[in-house]
């Protein structure tokens, strides 16, 4: 059986390698397109640092621990990654309302156009990779990957 063909005869055992083969490839890819696109938003930005960005637009204003839980990394990894989007001006920090000793983040005015331009880039690129395939495989895919990811339990 070479990568990629499962024969019909294939065992359970067969199918589930090629799942695993091509699990990897995917998460080898994504980490690549994960590094290119932190590299868009600024060429000093790494691949957790956008990860990070994101979130914090995605979730906020939100602290640090929220980011912490959410992303499920260690505080120091999120510290020094927050230090780093502060230091290239890509988030904002400010007081916390409801708790003078904690801070909020937020995405600079900045960091949100860079973000929104790599977005409109990514949708692009997508656009023209998925051209020839139907808005129906494109659910279906969308659906086995959910269906995938379920299997191991909610995201959390």
């Amino acid at each position: 059986m070479t990568a990629g063909t499962v024969p019909p005869a294939a065992s359970s055992l067969d199918a589930l390698r090629l799942v695993e083969h091509e699990v990897g490839v995917l998460m080898r890819r994504a980490r690549r397109a994960l590094t290119e696109r932190a590299r868009l938003v600024h060429p000093d930005l790494q691949a957790i640092g956008y990860l990070v960005l994101v979130q914090v637009e995605a979730d906020g204003p939100v602290r640090g621990s929220g980011l912490c839980d959410v992303l499920h990394l260690d505080k120091g990894a999120v510290s020094r990654s927050v230090q780093h989007l502060l230091d290239l001006g890509l988030v904002d920090r400010t007081p916390d309302p409801d708790d003078g000793r904690a801070t909020l983040l937020s995405v600079s005015d900045e960091g949100r156009r860079r973000v929104r331009a790599v977005d409109v880039a990514r949708r692009e690129m997508l656009g023209e990779r998925f051209a020839d395939w139907s808005r129906e495989d494109l659910c279906d895919v969308a659906q086995t990957l959910r269906r995938y990811n379920a299997s191991f339990g909610p995201e959390a």
